[in-house]
């Protein structure tokens, strides 16, 4: 069912499904009619020489410059030239088809003054799979990410390069195959294309969509490591953590203790009376980067919805504003934040890899997890693996949201540097994919040593594990387990397998 571009009611899930999922979109027809009618407004403005940033004026610096009648009409594709300055390998498809979807959302709203018809060929784009090739650096986040956003704008002239049905070709080509027309550029249509955070948000949806479901993953691994340790229950009581009053620390000992019912260790198996902090404040760590995550979905999800470009046109009330709605913080800031909670589960997840394997804290298990200890050394350099990524996730931990260095002669002289921070947000997440990958091989082999029964939810997991990795009786060459487990939590293969036979998981 195609998703209905309406300005005000785009999910996540919307973005996802559309960039990822490669579903249809159509423009709601009130949103139509606020287009038309903003441009409208914006032509009669124009008509009067009316003084307007970004239409009839310079840009940055250059606001000061009026233009001439003539040079309007040339302005807005050399300021797509200018600004289409970004430097690296392209971006995944997925950010560019978020991005467009983000940026027609915006139009949608009726204030960005653009033609129609600039609005309608992002659409057709994204429903016959012409996708540009877009740098992935180059923006500060503010004015919006005009770097990456004028690479897609140079498909509104029939310029740059595009994928189409698995070819990177020139765009002009790309169009004609998908008989789409080339609408060009008049005043204002440049600018409205490209002056936004759609590429940084964009991504942030795609990131908070999948890191909703790491969480998930992340509380199952531990559920796996807490049975093969023979982990003392009762701080995942929920009313303990209801006693507290955080919400993710509720959910997260919720969705362990489903994992386990049916257990022996619940009521069979001798526990100590209390456990090592990795052990048993797994609902108050992931706990704080659900209610983290909740926060930056909502953040995401208003930026998604609301008018983020410069200069503002309110027909209704005849009055054009200018401001910095394109400025990145709102969506750097907790997207950093998420990127630095991801690292904390991570190493909670190591610090739990390590009990497993350390013969003094693994509760009987054999050393590194294989019964030849000294001839094998098992799982002892999985460890050195995950502990190299974490410290890489730690280094791309610090805030990019506080690091603005100044340009256009100082007229932008605060930027949020969002881009930077969706950058290494999304190599946080795939390295968290990897170190989650190798304490659920831990956790599987280390069960294999146990002879008493796990839970429900934890014999799902450890099945779905076994899938894709055998049981290490002696040493093998552990990159394939490593790389090949890494692609399964990213596929989310396991919590499909434990969803499927205990039911759905906790979100928030």
């Amino acid at each position: 069912m195609p998703v209905t571009i309406t300005g005000k009611n785009l999910t996540i899930e919307d973005i996802y499904n559309v960039a990822v999922r490669g579903e249809k979109v159509q423009l709601d027809t009130d949103a139509l009619a606020r287009i038309k009618k903003c441009r409208i407004f914006l032509e009669k403005r124009i008509e009067a020489k009316e003084t307007m940033y970004g239409v009839n004026t310079g840009i940055g610096e250059l606001v000061n410059v009026v233009l001439t009648e003539d040079q309007i009409k040339e302005f807005q594709k050399y300021l797509i030239y200018n600004h289409a300055a970004g430097i690296g390998e392209p971006f995944p498809i997925e950010n560019v088809r978020a991005a467009m979807t983000a940026r027609i959302n915006v139009h949608a709203n009726g204030f960005s003054g653009c033609r129609p018809e600039i609005t309608l060929t992002y659409i057709d784009m994204l429903n016959k799979g012409v996708t540009p090739v877009v740098c992935s650096k180059g923006s500060v986040g503010a004015c919006g990410d005009l770097s990456p956003m004028s690479q897609i704008a140079l498909s509104l002239m029939g310029e740059g390069e595009s994928y189409y049905k698995g070819e990177r070709i020139p765009t002009d080509k790309a169009l004609k195959l998908a008989d789409i027309p080339v609408p060009g550029l008049q005043a204002r249509d440049g600018l409205a294309a490209i002056n936004g955070s759609n590429v940084m948000n964009g991504m942030a949806c795609l990131q908070v969509y999948e890191i909703e479901r790491f969480l998930k993953q992340a509380e199952i691994a531990a559920a796996m490591t807490l049975e093969a340790l023979m982990a003392n229950m009762k701080p995942y009581d929920a009313r303990l953590h209801q006693l507290r009053g955080f919400r993710g620390a509720v959910t997260s000992a919720e969705n362990i203790k489903k994992m386990i019912e049916g257990s022996d260790l619940i009521a069979k198996v001798k526990v100590k009376v209390q456990d090592a902090y990795s052990m048993r404040s797994t609902p108050q760590v992931i706990g704080a980067a659900r209610d983290h995550l909740r926060w930056t979905r909502e953040q995401v999800e208003i930026e998604l919805n609301g008018v983020g470009d410069n200069p503002i046109f309110l027909p209704d009330d005849e009055v054009v504003l200018t401001g910095a709605n394109f400025q990145g913080s709102p969506i750097s800031v907790p997207l950093d934040m998420l990127g630095a909670a991801v690292t904390m589960v991570c190493v909670l997840s190591e610090r739990r890899l390590n009990r497993l394997l350390h013969p003094a804290l693994s509760v009987g298990l054999p050393a590194f997890l294989t019964k030849g200890a000294g001839m094998f050394s098992g799982h002892m350099l999985s460890q050195y693996t995950a502990d190299m990524m974490i410290v890489e996730q730690k280094i791309l931990s610090a805030p990019a949201s506080i690091q603005s260095i100044p340009a256009a002669a100082d007229q932008e002289d605060f930027v949020s540097m969002g881009m930077n921070t969706a950058l290494k947000t999304r190599q946080i997440l795939d390295n968290a994919y990897g170190i989650l990958g190798i304490e659920f091989i831990a956790a599987a082999q280390a069960i294999d040593f146990r002879d008493y029964s796990v839970g429900k939810g934890t014999k799902a997991a450890h099945a779905a594990v076994r899938k894709v990795v055998e049981h290490l009786d002696i040493d093998r060459p552990l990159y394939k387990d490593h790389n090949n487990m890494m692609d399964c939590v990213r596929r989310r293969d396991i919590l499909h397998a434990v969803e499927a036979e205990i039911g759905a998981l906790k979100t928030y």
